[in-house]
């Protein structure tokens, strides 16, 4: 004889494991997606002979499309390495940062129409439009662009007050600099978004002092 109370019991089990299931499910397509990225490499010889090369090496990128669970707000977590070589015992400093676009083309020039902070795109050797600040939360409406630094170092200046430095001084012809986990969060960009990482280097030799410029490859923001 079949026990009535006995399958409705089951019935039970198995709408909860639906409902469980279900949850899972909602959980995995929200889940971050970890994207490697290739990094970049360009040397450059400045108009007293000196060579100067910049790489990006292991950079990386984990995405969450919509912290704020509507397709106005992303966030990004970024990471990597600025390595600079120079002839000689130059000195100089690296200002590593990222751009982020909203609708609007960040993979070369001709960017134009609402760009905040963004970027000459006109060559390698000229920093970006700065414009650019500390920190990577962003408000972006379609066809709007803006940059930041990734650094945001305390140092004191020559009267001891405390200010804030965009870069990581080298000397003797090198130098390198690490970022973890820096944020991007993006709201109010209802289009498709992404962001770009430069490496921005002012180097100094006894002739001329100038900026080259390292951009990474485009990256979707979702």
């Amino acid at each position: 004889m079949t026990n009535r109370k006995n399958m409705a019991k089951a019935a039970g089990v198995g709408a909860a494991a639906t409902i469980v299931l279900g949850l899972l499910s909602t959980g995995a397509a929200k889940a971050d997606t970890f994207i490697p990225l290739p990094g970049g490499e360009i040397s450059k010889t400045l108009s007293d002979g000196t060579v100067v090369t910049i790489r990006l090496v292991g950079e990386s990128a984990n995405i969450n499309p919509s912290m704020g669970s509507t397709p106005v707000h992303r966030n990004a977590w970024v990471s990597g390495t600025a390595e600079v070589d120079v002839d000689g015992a130059n000195a100089g400093a690296i200002f590593p940062g990222y751009t982020v676009g909203c609708q609007v083309n960040i993979a070369g020039g001709g960017m134009s129409g609402g760009v905040e902070g963004g970027a000459d795109w006109s060559g390698d050797t000229v920093k970006p439009t700065l414009g650019a600040n500390s920190g990577g939360n962003l408000s972006l409406g379609p066809g709007q662009s803006k940059s930041f630094y990734v650094l945001d170092q305390e140092v004191a200046d020559d009267f001891g007050n405390e200010t804030h430095k965009k870069r990581n001084k080298f000397k003797s012809g090198s130098g390198s600099v690490s970022w973890a986990d820096e944020t991007i969060g993006l709201n109010g960009c209802g289009g498709y978004a992404q962001a770009r990482a430069f490496v921005s280097v002012e180097v100094e030799t006894d002739n001329v002092i100038t900026w080259v410029t390292l951009w990474g490859r485009p990256f979707s923001l979702g």
